[in-house]
């Protein structure tokens, strides 16, 4: 493998930076405030976060956001690959309520409003644009800074006066009229205005700056084109497209025209009786927008090419590490389900988790990843008792940084797992998410709750005998209290946005 360093990269040390609806001890969390995505944007001054209220969090870097591109030419961003000299501190900038509960009456279906994905669009007015999903639809966001002013004091001039004053005149002669608020009303302002030029010939207006008011806009909403839960949503490079995969269809966008889409994928069945695996996450190249891939439940990753064919599910190059010999256990297809896939930087490496291990991938090499990591080894003894309460179906993300040589996911208790290639630490550095981290043994893993997907279609081909009970017991205690699923990597620094319940946890290194 390949970088663009050329040098083995060092261990980083990693700290404790912000934390945002940080609970107190004893507190309940509600279902609708935990943490269902996390995105940076490109520039890495944003970073969104849904959760499972159907709510969407904006966070903006502090003051000095703009420091790097102040500093540096974009040649000497790229020399710098991407490493910020200061660890970005971001704060509340503006929320909005995306999806609302839904119930539809001829599936006799409950939608939830839970945001799936969300995903950062071009900004070319300096706007920000932001897709957002739940299981069934997908909106296209507006989010516009306004300046914002409050009328303090309005000192009116002899010729603005009231229409009472006006029809009491014995004669309108001498008198000069100008045009006055609301038709000559006076008006008194106690509300917030826009910031607008106002008429200097209408009085002396005093008026106080309350500050930067973030408003959001619903632009788009694309709906009504997937049968089956969306699991994930990509934009194309091209800055006009996006895709959405749901179990068994890719659909892909055009951002400007929301009545219609193109099926690019189709792993439907003539009969659901012959389904053997599902789609389970779709990502675009970070620079070629004709190059799609996409990751299904029996561990294959396919890289497709959109210019060969309306249809591409036919002509796909496929990624599998080739199946060890010997016998194979129950939850062996369970367990080699992908769960993530994201590009590298350089758009020549993959990196996937599925629920054992997180592997990176060279496109050019398609019978084994480059590197294999494993997470969950310590339980695989636990195999039973996690399908019995469902942990088994966890789906973990993964995140990779700028200059694609450190990659995170996470496990259960809170775990944080950092890795770095080049350092021969195949261990990595394991942390608990915390404003005090520390380093954990063990993993432990967690119950969740079974979405209604074809992606647990699984559960039924599987029938665990009583030749297992011996894997009740193990010297690894289980903590089914918390699990760290969702976190994202900041595109231009050592940053790692950590979504832990209902709490957002930054890390900087």
């Amino acid at each position: 493998m390949t970088f663009s360093t050329g040098a083995s990269p060092s261990a980083l040390d990693w700290k404790f930076s912000q934390v945002f609806g940080e609970r107190s001890p004893g507190e309940e969390v509600q279902d609708v405030d935990i943490i269902s995505t996390i995105e940076f944007d490109k520039s890495g001054d944003y970073l969104a976060v849904g959760d499972k209220g159907g709510r969407v969090v904006i966070f903006e870097r502090k003051a000095n956001k703009n420091v790097l591109r102040e500093r540096y030419t974009p040649n000497e961003l790229e020399q710098l690959n991407f490493v910020d000299r200061q660890h970005p501190e971001f704060q509340y900038k503006t929320e909005f309520q995306s999806h609302e509960p839904e119930f539809d009456y001829l599936k006799s279906l409950e939608i939830e409003e839970r945001i799936n994905k969300v995903r950062w669009c071009t900004t070319p007015n300096g706007s920000l644009f932001i897709l957002s999903t739940n299981d069934k639809t997908i909106k296209l966001w507006k989010v516009k800074e306004q300046k914002v002013k409050k009328v303090k004091e309005m000192d009116t001039n002899s010729f603005v006066v009231t229409e009472n004053v006006l029809l009491s005149e014995k004669s309108f002669v001498g008198v000069q009229h100008n045009p006055s608020f609301n038709n000559g009303y006076l008006l008194e302002w106690t509300g917030k205005i826009a910031n607008r030029s106002l008429p200097s010939h209408q009085g002396h207006i005093k008026a106080a700056n309350i500050g930067d008011f973030a408003c959001s806009r619903c632009r788009k909403v694309f709906a009504h084109a997937h049968d089956f839960n969306i699991n994930s949503i990509s934009n194309n490079s091209d800055g006009e497209t996006f895709v959405s995969a749901d179990d068994l269809r890719i659909n892909l966008w055009n951002l400007e025209v929301s009545g219609q889409c193109f099926n690019i994928i189709d792993m439907k069945p003539s009969h659901m009786e012959d389904l053997t695996e599902v789609i389970t996450s779709a990502e675009f190249h970070p620079f070629h927008c004709n190059l799609l891939a996409y990751s299904s439940s029996r561990g294959f990753i396919r890289l497709v090419d959109m210019r060969q064919s309306a249809l591409c599910d036919h002509s796909a190059r496929i990624l599998r590490e080739e199946e060890p010999r010997g016998s194979k256990s129950l939850f062996t297809e369970i367990i080699a389900s992908i769960s993530d896939i994201k590009f590298s930087t350089d758009g020549r490496h993959i990196l996937s988790r599925d629920y054992m291990n997180l592997k990176l991938w060279d496109m050019r090499m398609e019978t084994s990843p480059v590197v294999s990591y494993k997470i969950h080894d310590h339980l695989l003894p636990k195999l039973c008792d996690l399908y019995n309460n469902d942990a088994i179906f966890d789906k973990f993300h993964c995140c990779l940084s700028g200059d694609g040589l450190r990659f995170a996911t996470g496990s259960y208790s809170n775990l944080l797992c950092i890795f770095t290639h080049g350092v021969g630490n195949e261990e990595g550095v394991m942390m608990e998410v915390s404003k005090t981290p520390c380093r954990r043994p063990h993993l432990q893993p967690t119950p969740r709750a079974r979405r209604s997907s074809l992606s647990n279609l699984a559960r039924g081909f599987y029938r665990p005998g009583h030749e297992n009970s011996r894997l009740g017991s193990s010297e690894f205690s289980h903590d089914f209290s918390s699990k760290l699923l969702h976190l994202a990597w900041h595109p231009r620094g050592n940053v790692i946005a950590c979504g832990a319940g209902n709490s957002l946890f930054l890390y900087y290194a």
